[in-house]
């Protein structure tokens, strides 16, 4: 897997603020209107079009339209996604002889 540092920033980034948190936290039950999630945590509508473009931009969670109203859900592929950078920047690459260890 091709790890490009701005994507997985982006990514990592949808996933350090305790809004961002409390969302998907949320939306772990199904899809959500963003009427609800604006009820449930209590902030302006500003500043939850901020957090959920983030979380979009990221990959994380999808969003479609109805009427006037987003309505929002995790993105399983997304949320692949995000193991898959994390597996991949934890593991320890062992001794190879393209790159070998002290001798």
């Amino acid at each position: 897997m091709e790890l490009c540092e701005k994507k997985i920033a982006g990514v990592f980034k949808a996933l350090a603020d305790e809004n961002r948190i409390r969302v998907l936290k949320l939306l772990q039950s199904g899809e959500k209107c963003a009427c609800v999630l604006l009820d449930d945590l209590h902030i302006t509508q500003p500043t939850l079009s901020h957090h959920m473009k983030i979380l979009c931009d990221s990959g994380i969670v999808t969003g479609r339209k109805d009427g006037k109203w987003m309505h929002y859900s995790i993105s399983n592929e997304g949320a692949e996604v995000v193991v898959d950078y994390l597996k991949a920047l934890t593991s320890v690459n062992g001794c190879s002889e393209n790159n070998p260890c002290c001798k």
